[in-house]
């Protein structure tokens, strides 16, 4: 155990150092508030304030979109509404989504492109393979927070004369706060750090989208691109954005433990 422990915590300090090393060093002003130039993967200037936007307009949408389909699924799983065999069933579909490689999705939503004659990638498709990737990460978190609501509650309100829905709305959703933040963010930490399941949907572009069929950088596509560079001072670039992209995750980590520990202020044990 102990060792598990040690490689667990070495590799995370080993990752967070090369990338806090090589990308804190290599940070400029002008990286995070001027967009990619032409021959920016060539070492010359640019930055890439276009994929800091890119990855928000494809994260952010996707999130909402995710939440609102993840919490209407969650909310279903319960036993007032369906039998447990289809619950259960519903769940191992949902863990099945949830191991699939994010690259299905991409290639899944490229497909759909394909067939509808669109080609160059799109924020409109980037956002949809993230909704599916999302989607199962959110609504295991909230169910598993529902399963730990007292049925004590339930039967309370349903003696007071509410409905399975209002029940749901009111009560269920109050004491499950704490899952349904801890969801939120986490799949929007998932989504906004995924570069496979947006790298054949989304393309590339040294400027800012103005409509949901127009190209995107991303932060995690531009890594991608920086890092398989001969040169050097693009690599640095490399690092950079990974720094920029490891300071939003852990944000967005430490974010999760204060609303979801503020959000348990109203739940009973």
């Amino acid at each position: 155990m102990l060792a598990s422990l040690a490689i667990v915590i070495g590799s995370l300090i080993l990752i967070v150092s090369v990338i806090v090393l090589n990308g804190a060093s290599s940070l400029s002003l002008e990286m995070l508030t001027q967009t990619s130039e032409g021959s920016f993967y060539l070492g010359s200037g640019g930055g890439f304030l276009n994929a800091i936007v890119g990855s928000l307009l494809l994260a952010l949408p996707a999130t909402a979109f995710a939440f609102i389909i993840s919490v209407c699924i969650a909310m279903y799983l319960q036993k007032e509404f369906i039998p447990s065999r289809f619950s259960s069933f519903i769940r191992i579909c949902l863990d099945i989504m949830w191991g699939i490689p994010s690259i299905v999705y991409g290639v899944f939503a490229l497909t759909i492109m394909i067939a509808l004659g669109l080609h160059g990638g799109s924020v409109l498709f980037g956002i949809f393979a993230l909704t599916l990737l999302e989607i199962p990460i959110i609504t295991r978190s909230v169910d598993e927070s529902i399963k730990v609501v007292p049925h004590g509650l339930k039967e309370s309100a349903y003696s007071l004369g509410s409905t399975r829905f209002e029940t749901s709305l009111h009560v269920v959703r109050r004491q499950a706060m704490p899952g349904i933040v801890a969801g939120i963010l986490l799949g929007f930490g998932r989504g906004i750090g995924d570069a496979a399941s947006i790298l054949l949907t989304v393309g590339d572009s040294n400027y800012f989208p103005t409509s949901v069929l127009d190209q995107t950088a991303a932060l995690p596509t531009i890594i991608l691109n920086l890092a398989g560079m001969p040169e050097k001072t693009v690599q640095n670039k490399a690092y950079a954005v990974a720094f920029v992209l490891l300071l939003i995750v852990l944000s967005i980590s430490i974010l999760t433990r204060y609303f979801t520990k503020k959000s348990s202020k109203y739940i009973i044990k």
